[in-house]
């Protein structure tokens, strides 16, 4: 059911709190601008480089790559565990999003521990070496597995709020199964699917940790090693610059593809449960695409994490658990996440109840802090502080807002997403029965769009639990995270010790994905 929303102007509380969210997330670009700026000519040498614009299509072809296994991995899987009668849903549902909490830059030590020379496939036949899994194959496999729970989550949620009596009344009607799919489902899950895939463009786009690892030139790592390698700050400047152009590109693809159409609920839910599509015969092959994805994806990591332990055990060295760096991980990534969601809220009614060009311009611009990789965004937050902020640099408040920059659009794909799926009716309704606007949001809107709610929280805590650039150069004295524990030990070699915090951040993060995943039983007892 369509509404018609934004006949009427937003309120003015609404866009200044909105408008007041986007600034505050546009400060690491105003640096990257003045930073070119200062540059002069050099920036426009760089931009007429050649390989500048090989690195810009090395860049395009691996976020295509990624975002095109992403859909292919999460969307069947997302289906298969909240629309079908797949044995063990629950538990595959848990499996399909753990590999978020794996860290990119530890998913390419995996693969090339497992796959590599000397690895341990290798030890396994018996031969010296294995075709290089290094460049662009390497890289899309590790991406891959970071970013396609962001598309399994979102769509997961789509997956539970679609009202059942739609696709009963197209069976109704006579409709197959297949053509239900098709006319139906996939259809509603697009909004869901299509912020997903955004989500893991923006990913692809900023991640260093993984080229790097896997030696492919993309703007991402040449960033990286121009801040390293150079006193002057302007190539690396422009270079992002030139990432925040291509994430326009991304943006513009996503939002022409969405709004071709929304798909309201006509309800809050079904009191009854949804009749699962049985699979009958395809039980077999549902079952082995969803083992293929869990080994590949999850129990591979978990095998070489392991491992790597054992041996250290072996060795008899001790191993102690990271308290201390578990604590902070889990105090800074809850700040982030509760942060990120109450911010996304002015962003997200007002794309979406009030849409004009001001509206969607400000939702765009949200967006663009995440196409900056983190050391950028630290690096100005860095110069921002020490100039203009004195009295914040260098403290937990500092970190948690260099969180909310780089991960702010999970939060917000998750809360349209489930806005999208709540009718403008309902609120309108509560309106006309004397419910200020902020009752409204508290009362209608926040309960009916939790799922999607916790599901973008969710991905900002479990993305800023992994983060490292930002806390590396952000953090407190004396505070540490899992994160920087992982790259501190892996830097020096010290695989076996390194595995135990990467095991502790697994062990920390999946009882927040098993809430996600486990929405739907909550939903369900709810409802009767």
């Amino acid at each position: 059911m369509s509404a018609r929303a934004g006949s009427r102007r937003p309120p003015l509380p609404l866009l200044v709190a909105a408008g007041g969210v986007v600034a505050l997330l546009l400060l690491p670009l105003a640096y990257l601008v003045v930073r070119t700026v200062d540059g002069g000519g050099r920036a426009v040498e760089i931009l007429g480089e050649e390989t500048t614009w090989r690195l810009v299509g090395n860049t395009v072809l691996l976020v295509a790559g990624v975002v095109t296994a992403a859909l292919a991995v999460a969307v069947p899987l997302a289906w298969l565990v909240t629309q079908t009668d797949l044995p063990g849903r629950r538990l595959w549902a848990v499996a399909g999003a753990l590999p978020l909490v794996v860290p990119s830059y530890v998913a390419a030590f995996c693969l090339l521990g497992f796959f590599g020379e000397r690895g341990l496939l290798a030890q396994a036949l018996g031969v010296d070496r294995l075709p290089d899994v290094t460049g662009y194959w390497g890289a899309l496999v590790a991406l891959t597995l970071t970013t396609y729970p962001y598309v399994f989550l979102l769509c997961q949620a789509a997956l539970r709020d679609l009202d059942p009596s739609l696709e009963e009344a197209a069976r109704g009607l006579g409709v197959s199964g297949a053509r239900t799919l098709l006319r139906v489902t996939l259809p509603a899950l697009r909004p869901a699917a299509g912020l997903g895939a955004l989500l893991a463009a923006l990913y692809t786009l900023s991640d260093f940790g993984v080229v790097s690892l896997m030696r492919y030139d993309a703007l991402t790592r040449a960033i990286y090693l121009q801040y390293r390698s150079l006193f002057d700050r302007t190539p690396a400047a422009t270079l992002s610059l030139l990432l925040v152009a291509v994430t326009a590109i991304a943006l513009v693809v996503e939002y022409r593809t969405r709004r071709r159409g929304r798909l309201y609920r006509t309800s809050p839910g079904a009191a009854r449960r949804r009749r699962p599509v049985r699979l009958g015969r395809w039980t077999a092959p549902a079952l082995a695409f969803c083992t293929a994805v869990a080994g590949l994806f999850l129990v591979l990591p978990a095998g070489v994490l392991g491992y790597w332990l054992g041996r250290g055990i072996a060795n008899d060295r001790e191993l102690e658990l990271p308290w201390h760096e578990a604590a902070d991980s889990l105090g800074a990534s809850g700040l982030a996440a509760a942060a990120a969601v109450l911010a996304s809220l002015p962003v997200a009614v007002l794309a979406l109840r009030h849409p004009s060009r001001l509206p969607r311009v400000l939702e765009r611009l949200s967006y663009a802090g995440n196409a900056l990789p983190g050391l950028v965004i630290a690096l100005s937050l860095v110069f921002f502080a020490a100039r203009y902020a004195s009295p914040v640099y260098q403290t937990l408040a500092l970190l948690v807002f260099a969180y909310v920059v780089r991960f702010f659009p999970q939060a917000l794909s998750g809360t349209e997403s489930a806005l999208q799926r709540v009718s403008p009716r309902y609120e309108e309704a509560a309106r006309g029965l004397g419910r200020g606007p902020l009752q409204t949001l508290a009362l209608v809107t926040v309960p009916l769009a939790r799922t999607g709610l916790l599901a973008g929280g969710a991905l900002v805590f479990l993305s800023a639990m992994k983060e490292l650039p930002a806390t590396l150069l952000l953090r407190p004295i004396g505070f540490d995270t899992l994160a920087t524990e992982i790259w501190k030990l892996t830097q020096v070699g010290a695989y076996s010790r390194a595995a135990v915090p990467a095991l502790v951040l697994i062990a920390l993060s999946a009882p927040v994905l098993y809430l996600v995943s486990a929405g739907d039983r909550i939903e369900g007892g709810a409802a009767g």
